[in-house]
């Protein structure tokens, strides 16, 4: 039993490595499951008792590189003393460096931008996609806030529009990476171009001179 699941297992992982390829080559549209069966060396039929569709194999590809919402509320909740808005500016700054460091996140990223188009039963990845944006801006307004992230505001700045300015950043940052990696280095101009955002949002952003929780 244990060795039938183990084989389930592989033959899922199989599926997800072909159609994470062929997405990538073809463009998602222009895959068949028939195709990803064929690339994965198992019968179509493996295919959907893994998965419904193509949407929900699409899906499952998402979660493997996306931050649960949990956890990312987790992280920039502050609960373990440090200062909320370099839990913030740490969050940015590793989500876009992911992708210089992991090859399978570039890979997905890039579809996403460029190999899929949203439409029959894509769709609903759309949507999938927007609730990812929305919750992530939600707990960036969240934070900011909270009376000692609101306090540091620039006048004019609301808690909305810096969550908004926040995500804009990330967006273009990973928009750009995923359609041309040569137009800026993830692990060299991250920090410096997330900093430049925070500061134009806060009054008093110096990350530099910010004493890390013991």
């Amino acid at each position: 039993m244990r060795r039938t699941k183990e084989q389930a297992e592989q033959t899922r992982a199989a599926i997800l490595d072909a159609a994470e390829h062929l997405f990538l080559e073809r463009g998602v549209a222009n895959t068949s499951l028939e195709q990803i069966a064929k690339a994965a060396g198992v019968t179509r039929g493996a295919v959907y008792w893994h998965f419904e569709n193509k949407a929900h194999l699409f899906h499952a590809l998402l979660d493997q590189v996306t931050l649960p919402v949990a956890q990312m509320a987790e992280r920039l909740s502050g609960c373990d003393g440090s200062d909320p808005l370099m839990s913030l500016r740490a969050l940015c700054i590793e989500a876009v460096e992911n992708l210089a460091r992991d090859e399978q996140r570039k890979r997905i990223f890039k579809i996403i931008v460029q190999r899929c188009e949203f439409a029959g039963e894509l769709a609903v990845i759309e949507q999938q996609l927007n609730l990812i944006v929305s919750q992530f801006i939600s707990l960036v307004e969240e934070l900011f806030q909270r009376p000692e992230c609101n306090a540091r505001l620039r006048p004019g700045v609301t808690p909305r529009l810096a969550a908004r300015g926040v995500h804009a950043v990330l967006v273009g940052l990973f928009t750009d990476y995923s359609r041309d990696p040569d137009l800026f280095d993830p692990l060299q101009d991250t920090a410096p171009l997330i900093d430049t955002q925070l500061r134009g949002l806060l009054r008093d952003w110096q990350p530099d001179q910010a004493t890390p929780a013991s």
